[in-house]
């Protein structure tokens, strides 16, 4: 196992020291335009974790002194400004892109000409809320433009432009776009060395603690011989600590992170017993069992299923454990909670599935929310943070609160979109298109569209919560999101979780394999 190498620890920690004084120095003398740049470049090498307080003070300043723009910055400015303010949590008015419209209500031509912009534009309107007309506008306008410049862009820099039309950074998982634009910032030439130096060593020095992890829990996945005892299951370990990795990637959330790994793979699991192998009899034994949570339940089980039941109270057992000694042991009743909430509603799922119930699409929704998992992720992702989960933060979080349940809706109805014709001819339960066919009595196409919609609804919920002028603080906020990320990054081609041999494969490898050539 490699172990940290204290020469390039050293070189880090040197390199993080002139990167707080490049901050100070563009703070004080650098244009806003420079400043917001070297923000964004930060944030997209992977390394803005180093400087949080630097980025938060720089970013408080600017949205103080500068609250709706100044009249002499350009659009590329205007709406980096907009983009980096917006995801950290302030409330911009998308007014500020009206002074862009005409008296006829369309954009001005002479936005046309600068890809730059226009790619900054597209960026900045993923973050646009329900209601926000202009920023509706300039994502057709930005999409159109760019499309149309397209080959006369050099190739470096179109195939940034198509990355981005195929899936917005707002969307991406960070740790992966850390790797990806890396290489890009590299082919620049105006790049910062510095900057460079620093992204590469870093992302290199985590990579090597995250394959850590990653072999602590390969062997404790062996040791339960999951594979052998339930081959009906899929065998997902190393897709799952990829989803977390989406989550949390930085190092003080190890512990966390290796938990939640655990959890989630343990799910995939459960959801498969009740998919695929158990019988309604065995699943009713098996949902009270989980209700009751104590190891004597386990006595009641088929033997495969106890498997399973004692891995899951071992391993919240083992972070109760870890609690105790925080002061934080109350934490585990929720992380108990989340999961019997999951359990109910794949039990809902699995009595559907043997009546033959057909449910109205409300009825599949109010389920298939709590079946997709992510509410009882967002309650174990808590689970590992500092302070700033407070009993009160994990009362809000269980009660499955709208970005909670927004992240949800895009994790189920972005999976049925990719997979409802393969499990209907597997006979699984009705997906969501088909209880919306039926229960509005309209087309495949129709109701694919229809639900692609609530998609985006519920993307701009999720941007409404984190700007809302009184909303929780942004690391209980974090997990919902990067989760909803980790939902379009999987599922951009097809079920790649499930089927995760093609691309999934590949950024697995260049995110935790193939360290970065210094």
């Amino acid at each position: 196992m490699q172990k940290p190498d204290p020469e390039v620890e050293k070189r880090i920690e040197t390199l993080k020291e002139d990167v707080r004084k490049m901050l100070s120095n563009a703070a004080g003398k650098a244009t806003l335009e420079e400043l917001l740049t070297l923000i964004d470049t930060l944030q997209r090498l992977g390394v803005a974790y180093h400087f949080e307080y630097q980025i938060s003070q720089a970013l408080q300043s600017i949205y103080n002194n500068n609250i709706n723009g100044s009249d002499d910055d350009d659009l590329y400015t205007i709406a980096l400004r907009f983009r980096l303010l917006r995801q950290q949590g302030y409330s911009v008015s998308s007014d500020v892109f009206k002074k862009y419209v005409d008296d006829n209500g369309e954009f001005k031509a002479t936005l046309a000409n600068d890809a730059r912009a226009l790619l900054c534009l597209f960026e900045s309107s993923n973050l646009r809320k329900e209601g926000e007309d202009i920023l509706e506008q300039l994502q057709r306008f930005s999409t159109r433009q760019l499309k149309l410049m397209l080959p006369h862009l050099n190739s470096s820099f179109a195939e940034e432009v198509n990355r981005t039309l195929e899936l917005p950074l707002h969307k991406r998982m960070p740790r992966l776009e850390a790797r990806q634009y890396i290489s890009i910032y590299e082919a620049d030439a105006a790049r910062n060395d510095l900057l460079l130096e620093i992204a590469k060593l870093d992302f290199n020095s985590l990579q090597k603690l995250h394959r850590t992890e990653l072999c602590d829990l390969s062997r404790w996945w062996k040791a339960i011989d999951f594979a052998t005892k339930l081959s009906f299951a899929r065998d997902r370990l190393v897709e799952c600590y990829f989803w977390i990795l989406g989550v949390h990637f930085e190092p003080k959330y190890s512990i966390s992170r290796k938990y939640m790994t655990k959890i989630i793979v343990i799910a995939s699991v459960i959801d498969d017993i009740y998919d695929v192998y158990g019988t309604l009899d065995e699943l009713k034994l098996f949902t009270n069992a989980i209700e009751r949570w104590e190891v004597l339940a386990a006595n009641d089980l088929p033997e495969y299923m106890q498997v399973c039941y004692f891995a899951l109270l071992d391993v919240v057992k083992e972070m109760e454990d870890n609690l105790v000694n925080e002061g934080r042991s109350y934490r585990v009743h929720y992380a108990k909670e989340a999961m019997k909430a999951l359990v109910r509603a794949y039990f809902v799922e699995a009595i559907w599935f043997n009546t033959k119930y057909v449910p109205t699409f409300e009825e599949y929704l109010e389920i298939s929310v709590m079946s997709s998992g992510y509410p009882m992720l967002s309650v174990q992702a808590l689970v590992g943070l500092e302070e700033v989960a407070t009993k009160e933060a994990f009362d809000w979080a269980i009660s499955v609160p709208r970005i909670i349940r927004s992240s949800a809706l895009i994790a189920r109805l972005v999976d049925d979109i990719h997979t409802y014709k393969v499990e209907e001819e597997r006979g699984d339960a009705p997906s969501g298109v088909q209880c919306y066919m039926k229960d509005h009595n309209v087309s495949e196409e129709e109701a694919c569209k229809k639900i692609k919609e609530m998609v985006d609804i519920a993307w701009k919920n999720i941007n409404e919560e984190i700007q809302e002028p009184n909303h929780p603080p942004l690391p209980l906020l974090l997990p919902s999101l990067n989760l909803a990320r980790m939902m379009e990054v999987l599922y951009q081609n097809g079920d790649c979780y499930t089927n995760s041999s093609g691309k999934t494969k590949k950024r697995i490898t260049s995110v935790l394999v193939d360290p970065i050539p210094i």
